[in-house]
């Protein structure tokens, strides 16, 4: 018998006879016979504890893992350091074991940590109402463009094709089933072309997506375009990296009515590709039009400071069909997550993490370019990622550096066909001169 499994032969006879069935294989009778599994499966036979850990380590070893490997790709996952006291915390049973608070004045650790979350995110931010509960950046941004369109009342969305491919593809998913047109913009020199911005924007038009910074790790004129959506009585969303915000201006200070974004590199790991984030904050007007969750902050009757689910407007055990999005579950620990992180980092720490990516994306490029076996894609300002034009296939050059336990960047024609050979590297804080001057000597051997 199974071990973890604790039904016994007499319990599985007395559940038959309570069903009215007189083996196992008649629960399987409306299965027809000719697509039922004819014999074992193709798996390993089992194996003790002992062995089973060794070989697991061992198939563990054929990945290229950040012990081991300098890594510098991004393209929206980013390999930041992670404080050590964040794994001690979050392994804590009473947070591993949080899932989504039904009776949630009970949980009040659970409602404080979200409550602590959106201020955090408020204050990043620059609005003032911020939500919890969305998967990654890719779907909160396409929770936006839906929350806009029922808001304005139109159908139409504008994103410009520097948003990264796959928040793009995630949007466009989701705009087959709501009646929604996406409309891609160009870019001009790696930004929102404005004027191609002033010839597609229409009365249709609910909402203008820009990424900041956007993938090729440009910082986008906000500024040029907001005029533009905002005169047309169109909303602005912006994508953005939470850590440039702590040296970038806020999506609140540059005009956006909705502000999104992936929220793992705030203390989250690479994960192999998730569990992640996403992040929301809105302004007041649109505060009761969000998906997800907001928990605010009380008093009890005896004047102790309390928290309560305030909204959860998204809720299917509320509304079911009519909830404002059908998104079930709650991101509370990778919430969490990202809580402790900007709380052992404050205001300073997070400033320094990224100047620090800044200058050595900076200091990374200027090195490349020196090489001369590479060339500059874009003349606008770059935060912590850039593209460079390679002389040799982009597939090459990286497959060079993985012999040198290096990481290379992004194939960027790989979504954008016109970069042929343009490579995307990310530098973040980790990343030390050394290892930086290891991946220009050897990409350009």
């Amino acid at each position: 018998m199974n071990r973890y499994i604790g039904n016994t032969s007499e319990d599985r006879e007395q559940m038959l006879n309570d069903i009215g069935c007189d083996s196992i294989e008649s629960l399987f009778e409306e299965i027809p016979n000719e697509v039922r599994l004819k014999g074992g499966l193709n798996i390993p036979d089992a194996q003790s504890e002992m062995e089973l850990v060794k070989n697991i380590k061992a198939l563990s070893c054929e990945n290229y893992n950040l012990d081991d490997y300098i890594c510098f790709l991004g393209a929206g996952v980013y390999d930041h350091f992670i404080p050590a006291v964040i794994d001690q915390l979050i392994s804590r049973q009473e947070f591993y074991t949080s899932y989504t608070p039904y009776q949630p004045e009970i949980s009040q650790g659970t409602l404080q940590s979200i409550f602590e979350y959106q201020t955090m995110i408020s204050e990043l931010t620059g609005l003032p109402v911020a939500n919890a509960s969305l998967y990654d950046g890719a779907t909160s941004t396409a929770e936006a463009a839906i929350m806009a369109c029922r808001s304005t009342r139109r159908s139409e969305i504008l994103i410009s094709s520097t948003v990264h491919p796959e928040v793009r593809k995630v949007l466009n998913t989701y705009a087959q089933f709501r009646n929604m047109s996406i409309i891609e913009l160009k870019y001009e020199d790696g930004q929102t072309c404005s004027s191609d911005l002033k010839n597609k924007i229409n009365g249709n038009t609910a909402a203008v997506i820009v990424q900041n910074p956007n993938f090729f790790g440009i910082v986008e004129d906000i500024a040029d375009i907001k005029d533009i959506i905002h005169s047309n009585k169109s909303m602005l969303i912006v994508n953005s990296d939470p850590i440039s915000l702590a040296l970038l201006k806020s999506p609140g200070e540059l005009g956006a009515d909705i502000a999104v974004g992936e929220g793992q590199s705030l203390g989250n790991s690479l994960n192999f590709g998730g569990p992640y984030l996403g992040f929301m904050a809105v302004t007041e007007k649109m505060m009761r039009k969000m998906p997800g969750r907001i928990v605010g902050e009380t008093v009890d009757k005896n004047g102790n400071r309390g928290f309560v689910l305030t909204l959860q407007t998204r809720e299917q055990h509320i509304r079911r069909e009519k909830a404002t999005s059908n998104i079930c579950s709650n991101q509370a620990l990778n919430a969490l997550i990202a809580t402790i992180y900007l709380t052992i980092m404050g205001k300073e720490g997070l400033k320094e993490v990224a100047n620090l990516c800044l200058q050595k994306s900076h200091y990374a490029y200027d090195q490349l370019i020196k090489t001369g076996k590479f060339s500059p894609v874009f003349s606008k300002p770059f935060f912590k990622e850039f593209v460079v034009k390679s002389n040799e296939h982009v597939k090459e050059v990286n497959d060079k550096l993985l012999k040198s336990k290096i990481i290379g960047g992004y194939k960027i024609e790989k979504d954008y066909l016109e970069l042929k050979n343009g490579w995307l590297v990310a530098v973040t804080e980790k990343r030390t001169k050394k290892e930086i001057d290891e991946l220009t000597r050897k990409a350009a051997e």
